[in-house]
C-alpha cells in the first residue's frame, strides 16, 4: 500500500515526491510514461560526452530564497546570467529590447533618457490591452513590433499576435539601459552537475518507488494507493470528456560540431528567418569544458508532446471546465503546468509543488520545506 501515487516525475511531481517521502515519512510511488525522470528539464551527455538538455534550454531563475534554498539541498550552483542575442536586419543585436539595441538598430547614440523619448515618439497607446500585439505596439511601436514579435509569435505559437491573449508578449521586458541580462531574478544559476543528477538526489529515498517508461493507468488495478497527485494534462486524466486543451509542440534538432565554439552566443532568436525561432549552444550554459560543442535548433510545431498551452479565451474556457471537474473530483491532486494548464517557470512550479505539500500536511510553507528525515 502506498500513500501516494504520483504521476510525473517532473518538478511538481518529484518535490512532492520527495517532501512527502522525507518530510513526512509517507510511501510513494512516483510514475513516468518516458523513460527518464526529470521531465522536460531532462539532460545527459551525448555520445561526444557534452552536457545537454534534451527538451531545448532549461535556465534556471527566481526571486524565492524559499524556493533556491530547497533546491539546494539537492545541487550546488553554477553562477550564471542569461544573455540573448536576436538576429534582426544582418545584425546580432540583444534581445530583450535594450539601449544598446535601439542603438546598434538605428546608428543611434541614445542615452536612457533619449531611449524614453524616442519610445514615446514610436509608441502607438492601445486601450485596453487585450491582444499580445496590444502590448508591444502600445510600448514600443510597429517597426520593432515587425522586426522582433511578430515574426517570432506567429512560429512558435502558429497564430499572429492579434490572436493571442496579452499574457504572450507582456512577459519580455521592455529597457531603457543596457541591461542585456535576459532575467533580472535575485537567483540565476544552473544545477553545477546537472538537472537529472539533482532529480536523482532529490528521489534518493527509501520511501519513493519510481517506475519509468509506464503509463500510470497500467498500473492502476495492480498497485494499492490512497491518494493521486497528477502532474500530466489535465483534460488526458478525464479522457477528454470535454475536448482536448490546445497545446503547442517543439521539435529538437541536436547537432554537435567539432570545434570548440559554433555560434559565440548561448542563444541567438532568429524572429523572421528559417522555421526555427532560436538555436542553443550548451556549453555556455553549462560551462563545460570540451573540444567540441553541442547546439539544439528549435522547431514549434501543432501536434507532439504537450509544452506551451495557448492562451486564449476559448482555451481558458475549456480549461474552466476541466478545473471544476478535478475540484470535484476527490482524492487526486491536480499541479503543474499541464494540470493547471498555465505556463510556469521551473521555480513557479517548485512553489507550487511545496504549497501542495504544505495543504496535504497542514504544515505551513516555512516549516513544509524544512522538514527532513
Amino acid at each position: 500500500m502506498f500513500d501516494y501515487l504520483i504521476v510525473g516525475a517532473g518538478f511538481a511531481g518529484s518535490v512532492l515526491a520527495e517532501r512527502l517521502a522525507r518530510g513526512a515519512g509517507k510511501r510513494v510511488l512516483l510514475v513516468d510514461k518516458r523513460m527518464h525522470i526529470g521531465g522536460n528539464a531532462y539532460d545527459f551527455y551525448n555520445e561526444h560526452g557534452i552536457l545537454v538538455h534534451r527538451y531545448g534550454p532549461h535556465i534556471f531563475h527566481t526571486n524565492s530564497a524559499e524556493v533556491f534554498d530547497y533546491l539546494s539541498r539537492f545541487t550546488a550552483w553554477r553562477e550564471y546570467q542569461h544573455r540573448v542575442k536576436a538576429s534582426v536586419d544582418g545584425m546580432l543585436v540583444p534581445i530583450p529590447i535594450n539601449l544598446d539595441t535601439v542603438n546598434q538598430l538605428y546608428g543611434l547614440q541614445l542615452d536612457p533618457a533619449g531611449m524614453k523619448e524616442f519610445l514615446a515618439q514610436v509608441a502607438e497607446p492601445v486601450s485596453p490591452l487585450v491582444t499580445s500585439e496590444d502590448v508591444v505596439v502600445s510600448g514600443m511601436g510597429r517597426e520593432l513590433y515587425e522586426k522582433f514579435f511578430r515574426g517570432y509569435t506567429r512560429k512558435q505559437w502558429g497564430l499572429d499576435p492579434s490572436e493571442l491573449d496579452a499574457q504572450v508578449t507582456a512577459r519580455v521586458p521592455l529597457r531603457v539601459n543596457r541591461d542585456c541580462r535576459y532575467f533580472t531574478d535575485s537567483f540565476q544559476a544552473m544545477p553545477f552537475a546537472g538537472y537529472t543528477r539533482m532529480f536523482e538526489n532529490m528521489l534518493d529515498h527509501p520511501n519513493i518507488k519510481l517506475m519509468l517508461n509506464v503509463d500510470f493507468r497500467e498500473i492502476g488495478g495492480q498497485v494499492k494507493y490512497q491518494e493521486i497527485i497528477f502532474t500530466g494534462p489535465v483534460d488526458e486524466y478525464f479522457d477528454h470528456r470535454f475536448g482536448k486543451l490546445p497545446y503547442r509542440s517543439l521539435e529538437f534538432r541536436h547537432e554537435t560540431h567539432h570545434r570548440p565554439d559554433f555560434q559565440g552566443h548561448a542563444v541567438i532568436n532568429y524572429p523572421n528567418d528559417y522555421a526555427f525561432t532560436r538555436v542553443t549552444e550548451f556549453k555556455y550554459l553549462t560551462g563545460q569544458v570540451h573540444p567540441s560543442t553541442s547546439v539544439v535548433y528549435e522547431y514549434p510545431k501543432a501536434e507532439g508532446d504537450p509544452y506551451y498551452p495557448i492562451p486564449r479565451p476559448a482555451n481558458a474556457d475549456l480549461y474552466r471546465r476541466y478545473k471544476e471537474l478535478a475540484a470535484a473530483t476527490e482524492g487526486v491532486h491536480f499541479v503543474g503546468r499541464l494540470a493547471t494548464y498555465k505556463y510556469y517557470n521551473m521555480d513557479q512550479v517548485v512553489a507550487q509543488a511545496l504549497q501542495l505539500f504544505g495543504r496535504l500536511t497542514g504544515l505551513k510553507r516555512q516549516e513544509a520545506t524544512s522538514l527532513r528525515s
